[in-house]
């Protein structure tokens, strides 16, 4: 049996209460959180939206392209004997004798074609190959389509990789994807910290509705997704314009620049060669002894062969495999000789180099094919809806109203100096590498500080004793 709380005759029984616990240290950068991920949210999320629609497009491009082109991309019928790789050349020459070979995929499956890739093609832009596709076993061209990067993008996901990266406009355009890429992980982790804060709150949310309800989704979502955001957004910048030659320059100077192969015939090993050539595919020993020269150094296919650049320049043989695992080495093959001349495995890439190059290949959804392109469409498509969700409780929280009930200012001020401080100096150095981020950050501040002012100044009118003396 209980037992009421003992009370003084005439006195009124005294409520127990729970003791409140003292606040974090942290408390005070909620606010400032929740002021920039709101702010940060409405005015990045249409260039994070074309960002998500594209890059969904762009995941779901690579099983298509097998489809639209699986005419070109397959032989008509497997089985016999290949036929050396200078007969497969001299047909694809034969059908396309303008421009010069710049490089050749050998067929890495039985039932693949042949890639003879072209430069200097009428027609074709300079920064892209015709790539003439041979059938291995008859020597027949089965067609010819423009190609681009070291992936192998046929035009409909070169089409939408562009679009993806600058909207077909070329370097402006650029700077769209870039400024969503630099925004994402800090949109991302704000929304983290607000979620966390809130954990204990946001519990009794299912079976709500209205703001509440919506809020429950936005968060829900974005905590599981937040990860793979955050993922995205490092790894879109190290390609970016101006925040990847940063993250350029930085690896360099720690020594983690990736390698290359020289391809300085004779062994000098002291530079590297140009990726096109500036004759015919066969030079010296020819296609065939080199190719059986970087098999014998352990290179399986898919593999890649550039001609030399000149009469200075050896073949480079490198493989192109660029899901998992990966395979990266590649040889320099002296064309007078045939002897390797220069080797390169991926197992002496320097650590960064390494990372970039996997982070590169999961962002661009080729490391672990079909499941790697699933896992990205679904993280697209989790941000669309975070965007949509994000606008519908901006919507509920003032109706449509221009920015709803504005959430407080200066809580920065509330914010112990050993925590300000540091804070600061880390976004002012993530400012200057990432200047998409600290460029916008600081219009930010400025625009908040005036709209307080103004607000404040009003506040000061409103108040102002009718009879008093202007």
């Amino acid at each position: 049996m209980s037992t009421a709380p003992s009370t003084t005759k005439g006195d009124a029984p005294q409520p127990v209460t729970a003791p409140v616990p003292s606040p974090s240290r942290w408390a005070p950068l909620r606010p400032l959180v929740l002021r920039l991920h709101f702010y940060a949210g409405v005015v990045v999320a249409p260039f994070l939206l074309v960002a998500a629609v594209t890059g969904f497009l762009y995941a779901g491009a690579f099983q298509a392209e097998k489809l639209v082109y699986a005419h070109e991309m397959t032989v008509a019928k497997t089985g016999g004997t290949e036929l050396p790789i200078s007969e497969q050349v001299a047909a694809a020459r034969k059908a396309h004798p303008g421009g010069t070979v710049a490089a050749v995929r050998p067929s890495p499956r039985a039932d693949a074609t042949t890639r003879v890739l072209l430069s200097g093609i009428k027609g074709v832009d300079p920064d892209h190959t015709l790539a003439v596709f041979v059938d291995p076993y008859t020597g027949k061209v089965r067609g010819a389509l423009e190609q681009y990067g070291s992936t192998g993008a046929l035009p409909l996901r070169t089409w939408i990789d562009e679009l993806h990266r600058d909207l077909h406009l070329g370097d402006t355009g650029r700077l769209y994807s870039e400024f969503a890429a630099s925004w994402l992980w800090v949109i991302a982790g704000g929304g983290l910290v607000l979620w966390f804060s809130r954990r204990r709150a946001l519990r009794t949310v299912r079976g709500t509705s209205g703001r509440r309800r919506t809020l429950g989704l936005h968060g829900t979502v974005g905590v599981w997704a937040a990860a793979g955001f955050i993922f995205l957004s490092a790894t879109g910048l190290t390609w970016s314009t101006y925040a990847g030659a940063n993250v350029d320059e930085l690896r360099t100077s720690l020594g983690q620049a990736t390698p290359s192969v020289s391809a300085t015939a004779g062994g000098a090993h002291a530079g590297h060669g140009a990726s096109a050539s500036t004759g015919d595919a066969e030079h010296g020993v020819g296609l065939d002894k080199v190719l059986s020269a970087a098999r014998a150094e352990g290179l399986t296919d898919p593999v890649e062969i550039v001609p030399p650049a000149d009469a200075n320049s050896a073949y480079v043989v490198r493989q192109v495999q660029r899901s998992w695992p990966e395979k990266q080495d590649s040889v320099a093959i002296d064309p007078a000789s045939g002897k390797v001349t220069d080797v390169l495995r991926f197992d002496d890439y320097p650590l960064l180099a390494k990372l970039t190059r996997w982070g590169i290949d999961l962002h661009t959804g080729v490391l672990f094919g079909l499941a790697n392109q699933l896992a990205l469409m679904a993280l697209a498509l989790s941000l669309v809806l975070l965007i949509v969700w994000g606008y519908r409780m901006w919507w509920q929280r003032g109706r449509g109203s221009s920015f709803g009930r504005p959430i407080p200012r200066g809580a920065w001020q509330q914010v112990p100096p050993q925590i300000l401080v540091p804070a600061v100096a880390v976004i002012a150095v993530l400012g200057y590498f990432v200047p998409l981020l600290g460029i916008p950050l600081a219009a930010f501040v400025v625009t908040d500080v005036l709209l307080g002012e103004i607000a404040h100044r009003r506040s000061a009118e409103v108040k102002q004793p009718s009879g008093a003396v202007k």
